[in-house]
Order: structure tokens, then sequence, then C-alpha cells
């Protein structure tokens, strides 16, 4: 009962991390393989585990890849979303110092920045307005944000219940 209580103590500890733009989603699968470990014949067993891993993985993808998206969506060019891209992932470790919110405030700085650049680099004629493109750029980091949140849950509800599965049976 202990281990299932520091599982849910650290699932929910990663989910308070994950719209901080802090790796949560990690600490998560860390805790379910802990636990995994600690209760040996347990019901978290190697799905859960790589479902965890492969929610974990997509989430992060979906994060940078839903950014340069919406850059292409808002007028950008191709350069943009890739400029969204590399900043969003830049300013994302350029803001680690900066206590709880750094890498948050700094992904979407970054983003915005990326994209800005990326967008002035084009030909005047095919580009759209470098500022707009640059919101879209932000819109499109806080879109990813949400959907990390929301993959975040799915994990955490997976593995409770899977946890749960186990102590009944105990």
């Amino acid at each position: 009962m202990l281990t299932l209580a520091l599982l849910v103590l650290a699932l929910m500890m990663g989910m308070l991390l994950v719209p901080l733009g802090l790796p949560g989603l990690w600490l998560m699968l860390g805790a379910t393989f802990v636990h995994y470990l600690a209760v040996p014949g347990g019901s978290i067993g190697v799905v859960t585990l790589l479902v965890v891993g492969e929610l974990a993985v997509t989430a992060e993808v979906v994060e940078f890849a839903v950014a340069g998206r919406y850059a292409r969506k808002y007028g950008g060019s191709r350069r943009a979303s890739w400029g969204a891209v590399l900043g969003g992932l830049v300013g994302a470790f350029v803001g680690v110092p900066v206590p709880l919110i750094g890498s948050m405030v700094g992904a979407l700085a970054g983003a915005f920045g990326g994209a800005f650049v990326a967008e002035m680099t084009v030909a005047r004629d095919r580009r759209g307005a470098p500022v707009e493109v640059a919101t879209g750029a932000i819109v499109g980091r806080a879109v990813a944000a949400a959907l990390k949140v929301g993959i975040g849950l799915v994990i955490m509800v997976w593995v409770v219940a899977a946890a749960l599965v186990g102590v009944g049976t105990a």
C-alpha cells in the first residue's frame, strides 16, 4: 500500500511539472519503472511500461511539432516552422536556470523568436507578416502544452488503474 501511495505522489508531482515545461512525463515514467521493480509480480507490467514510454515520447514530439504547424497555419513559411521548433528547443534549455517557469517562458520566447527571425529571411513576396507568424508559434506552444498535460493525465490514469488492479489481487 505504501508503494501505491508513493507512486501516486510521484505521478502527481510529475503532472505539476508538465505545464511548467519541465520533464514531468519522464518523472512519471521513472516512477512507473521504480514501482514495477519494487513490486515484483504486480499488475504494472512490461506493457504498461511500454505504453507509458511511448506516450511520453509522443508527447515530446508533438510538443515541438505543433509550434511549427501553427506558425505555418498563421501564414508562415516552412523556414518559419523550423525556426519555431528550433527556437522553442533552444529557449527551453536556456530558460532552465530560472526557477519553476524558466523553461516554459524560454520555450515560448524561443518559438516566437525563431519563427520571427526565420520568417524575416524569406523573400518578401512569399512571406507572411513575421509578427503574426511568430504569434502563431506561441499559440502552437500553448496548444502543445495543453496536449502534453492531456497525455500526462492519460498516463496517470493508466498507471494508477494498473497499480490498483494489483492491490485488489494481493
